[in-house]
């Protein structure tokens, strides 16, 4: 049985789902901040989330698996190093969704999904470099 199994679908079929999901998560752990319609950062949300949880572990394990779902070992290595450490002592709530604006071509609710500590992150960058 299928209950309490819905997810949102946003009109793509699941490899679809997967790869904008996959891009978008390595988007916004790239720069920190990224704008999208409000559907796809709720979307994003909970899959950054777990993937920051995964980075917070630490393990050849839990690389590996963030590895499966990003795709793209230099974030992985951003993922597990900067943004894993700058939220260690954070027990959840990595992320935060802000409306912006209503897009112009199709009204299209937009949305700014953004890193919480992201001064954080940028810092332990700029140490690291």
């Amino acid at each position: 049985m299928r209950h309490r199994k819905h997810r949102t679908s946003l009109g793509l079929v699941s490899g679809h789902r997967r790869a904008l999901l996959a891009n978008l998560a390595t988007a916004l752990l790239e720069h920190g901040k990224i704008e999208t319609t409000q559907a796809k950062a709720r979307a994003v949300q909970p899959y950054v989330e777990k993937l920051i949880t995964l980075g917070k572990k630490g393990d050849l394990h839990a690389r590996r698996q963030a590895l499966a779902k990003l795709r793209y070992r230099p974030i992985v290595d951003h993922l597990f190093g900067d943004v894993a450490t700058a939220f260690k002592e954070r027990s959840g709530g990595y992320t935060r969704i802000i409306k912006t604006r209503i897009r112009v071509g199709d009204a299209a609710p937009m949305a700014l999904i953004e890193l919480v500590d992201k001064a954080n992150v940028e810092a332990k960058e700029a140490l690291d470099e």
